[in-house]
């Protein structure tokens, strides 16, 4: 099985017309720019998006960018943000992504914080179990969690549904498949 590309830098300034992200049709120019970027780059599975350089973005221009892209490669790619200080800037985003069902991750060190929806209080722990590790499998978080596998098997699932994960496809060691899900960072 082909192993996912490390991260990819995505700087969306080099993507807009000027440095003020505004109203839809800058948006909708913008994701067409980032749409060629990205398939541009099909082998790499992560972009880390920088904000260098971005003076303020509106809901609007939010939704048709990163949030749109985000959506439409849900489950097969993903998109976090890299430096995502600013706060009016945030919460910006984050009503986007609210707005369009779809998580962002904002990561500071190693602490994610998540833009738009939340985890139902269902996959909580799965999650933030996923969220330390490169990498995760429903057995290993089954086993610190004293749940089913087929439980855990369920929580990822829907975690990956959701966007909130990637998930690649391996050969177990008993000779089946099994899902390896990974965070998006």
């Amino acid at each position: 099985m082909k192993r996912m590309s490390e991260n990819s830098p995505l700087l969306l300034r080099e993507f807009m017309t000027e440095d003020d992200g505004w109203g839809r049709p800058a948006g909708r120019e913008t994701f067409a720019k980032i749409l060629s970027f990205v398939e541009s780059h099909p082998g790499v599975v992560i972009f880390r998006v920088s904000l260098k350089g971005v003076r303020r973005v509106d809901i609007s221009f939010a939704a048709e960018t990163i949030v749109e892209i985000a959506r439409k490669y849900r489950t097969f790619k993903g998109f976090c943000f890299a430096d995502l200080e600013d706060t009016d800037q945030q919460e910006n985003w984050n009503a986007a992504a609210d707005r369009a069902k779809q998580p962002l991750f904002k990561w500071h060190g190693e602490l994610p914080a998540i833009i738009g929806p939340q985890p139902s209080q269902g996959t909580v722990d799965a999650l933030q179990f996923a969220l330390v590790r490169p990498e995760v499998r429903a057995a290993e978080f089954a086993t610190v969690s004293g749940t089913s596998i087929t439980n855990a098997s369920t929580k990822f699932k829907q975690l990956w549904d959701q966007g909130f994960l990637l998930r690649t496809e391996r050969n177990a060691e008993s000779g089946g498949v099994e899902f390896v899900y990974r965070r998006i960072r």
